[in-house]
């Protein structure tokens, strides 16, 4: 692992692996740090080898807040010019960017299929959304009637929360920064997404119902839990009260090691965030190669990819997380020397008190 501070603006890149090209997105939040790039480097470098890209991950973490976003990003962007001509590093949006930020860079693509919108939304955020929903629906061998709690409304959440109604699922419990709603018999998706276009975050004390913590969405009776915060949310003494069935992680390294072992020995069903959330990554990788030409051809990649990569990893005698590292770690060893391998999966540190 290489992590290299930034010059031209607060922040770092990490590079997972010494390799000649390395791929992640950019992150902006006012409180990230060099050990979080690490983690999601490590994540990325997992998602390339589970679709057998000979490419090593990395992930840049800017320290701004989204007042100062487009003065930051624009300089961020000036001094990553020369990796990107040089094919180094490839990056994306992530949390806090958005795609728009990242056209002055060399390569930046106006007629990309992922950069369309489809319903006012990108393509990227939506394949996103449908690999988090088609690995639940394999776990599960099907979403209808099924219920889904979710952690998060802004791109990806609301992505989440759309294609899972759309194939049968009630959203019971939904949660942002301003707190957490429930509703056993499945919240109004279409009506929360009209109040977060007005109020933001703030959009769940707008529905008349009592506004929880936002961490008591992970204590709610649901099939599928969906995180889609920052890592290490999965802690261990925050797994010993979940109680959905499944685990389909929208965020990336959301569990810890000791979280991952507690939710398996009680029988959770863990699925890898790295697969979960491979979505955009499948579509950027496509595009490349042209094997997708439109939005209707993205989507149907993605959800055949990751259904496919959800039911081999359910087949794994010690559940789909080791599954889905098994397939990544034995591709990694077809290109990269015992010396060059990562030294263990993505998986958060457990929270100090």
């Amino acid at each position: 692992m290489r992590i290299v501070e930034l010059a031209s603006v607060e922040g770092h890149i990490a590079f997972d692996l010494d390799c000649p090209t390395s791929a992640g997105g950019t992150r902006l939040a006012p409180d990230v740090t060099p050990g979080e790039a690490g983690l999601l480097a490590r994540a990325m470098t997992y998602k390339l080898a589970v679709l057998g890209e000979r490419i090593g991950g990395a992930k840049a973490v800017l320290r701004a807040d989204a007042e100062h976003r487009a003065d930051t990003v624009a300089r961020y962007c000036a001094e990553i010019t020369p990796l990107v001509k040089e094919g180094v590093f490839l990056t994306s949006s992530d949390l806090g960017t958005r795609t728009q930020d990242f056209a002055p860079l060399p390569g930046y693509r106006t007629d990309s299929v992922m950069h369309q919108e489809v319903g006012g939304e990108l393509v990227d955020t939506v394949v996103t959304g449908l690999g988090v929903v088609a690995a639940a629906e394999t776990a599960l061998g099907g979403l209808d009637g099924r219920t889904i709690a979710v952690e998060g409304f802004g791109k990806v959440g609301g992505a989440v929360a759309r294609e899972a109604v759309l194939r049968g699922a009630r959203v019971v419990a939904l949660s942002t920064l301003h707190g957490c709603v429930t509703d056993p018999s499945g919240l109004d998706v279409a009506a929360l997404e009209e109040l977060r276009a007005e109020h933001g975050d703030a959009c769940v004390s707008r529905l008349g119902l009592p506004v929880l913590p936002a961490a008591a969405l992970y204590e709610v009776a649901a099939d599928v839990l969906v995180p889609g915060a920052r890592t290490g949310t999965l802690s261990a003494s925050r797994t010993a009260s979940v109680r959905a069935r499944v685990v389909a992680p929208a965020a990336n390294v959301p569990y810890t090691a000791d979280g991952l072992r507690v939710l398996r020995e009680r029988g959770v069903m863990t699925l890898a965030d790295f697969v979960c959330g491979a979505g955009a990554t499948i579509g950027y990788v496509a595009e490349q190669s042209r094997r997708i030409s439109d939005a209707v051809s993205a989507r149907a990649l993605v959800e055949e990819r990751v259904t496919q990569l959800t039911a081999l990893a359910l087949e794994h005698p010690d559940g789909p997380y080791a599954g889905s590292c098994a397939v990544a770690e034995d591709f990694l060893a077809t290109w990269r020397d015992v010396g060059g391998l990562p030294d263990g999966p993505p998986l958060a540190p457990e929270p100090t008190r």
